[in-house]
């Protein structure tokens, strides 16, 4: 058996809390052996529900270690979580890349287009493989258009900064790098739309109660779809497929690529109107 290690600011929270039984079931479909066994958590107390990271690990049937290197050192493969708070993700990622083991790091990558790439040189510096994405790259129902035309996605969440990532990460796997967007208010919601580097257009629109969808053209025919499709599956068989193979099923440049449209497209929507460039 493989080992997994969590790495988390707090450990009780909903990536953490879901992840091991995703893991599980679908290693077995894959007929490969990992286990989440360890964890270590920055916060000792989960600000979310109270559950301490011994409890969590009583839990979830895994060992709780007092250091990240104490983890790194038991674990085969890490998965840095801490998804809401990736203003830790450098300070982690200094820590966990330089043991040389293949590494997952949650959304979103990190805080801005700047420390991402701090976080790329460090995977360099170590030769240690890692990678990221938003679950949503796995929605099978952005397959339905080869090479669209033009793309609108949807989506929502609590906050803006923080669930922009699955907005971004659609249009780059869709439509390639952004060059430039511009941002409009629509009451509560944003609408951001973009032109990418190869003419065509996107537009992403945030709304805390928006459900996630696409709208895809292509030769004048209209696709929508909402997107229902298990795309948390999806993520986790990539990630274990990657710590199998040290690959991902997509160039990893496309994480900075992501970034730099989020930069943007924050920036956009403090400037109502004006065009920013990525």
């Amino acid at each position: 058996m493989k080992k997994i290690g969590f790495v988390d600011y707090f450990i009780s929270e909903w990536h953490a809390n879901n992840y091991p039984a995703w893991i599980d079931r679908i290693a077995a479909e894959m007929g490969v052996d990992y286990k989440v066994a360890y964890a270590w958590a920055e916060l000792e107390t989960s600000p979310i529900d109270g559950l301490t990271t011994a409890e969590w690990c009583e839990k979830f049937g895994a060992e709780s270690c007092a250091t990240i290197d104490e983890l790194c050192e038991k674990s085969d493969v890490i998965v840095i979580l801490s998804p809401s708070n990736p203003e830790t993700h450098l300070r982690y990622a200094e820590a966990v890349l330089k043991h040389g083991k293949r590494t997952y790091i949650d959304k979103t990558f990190a805080p801005d287009s700047a420390v991402a790439k701090e976080i790329f040189a460090l995977g360099e510096k170590y030769g240690t493989p890692f990678f990221s994405t938003s679950a949503l790259r796995y929605a099978t129902e952005l397959d339905a258009v080869d090479a669209p035309d033009s793309l609108l996605v949807t989506g929502g969440g609590s906050n803006l900064p923080e669930y922009f990532i699955h907005l971004g990460e659609m249009v780059v796997k869709k439509m390639g790098a952004v060059k430039c967007v511009k941002a409009t208010a629509n009451g509560s919601q944003w609408i951001i739309q973009a032109k990418t580097t190869s003419g065509k257009d996107a537009t992403m629109i945030w709304g805390a109660s928006m459900p996630y969808g696409a709208y895809m053209t292509k030769s004048g025919k209209e696709t929508w779809k909402s997107l229902k499709s298990p795309f948390f599956d999806g993520l986790i068989a990539d990630m274990l497929n990657f710590f199998e193979t040290g690959k991902a099923s997509f160039d990893c440049a496309e994480t900075l690529e992501v970034m730099a449209l989020r930069d943007a497209a924050l920036a956009a929507v403090e400037t109502p109107g004006e065009e920013i460039e990525v």
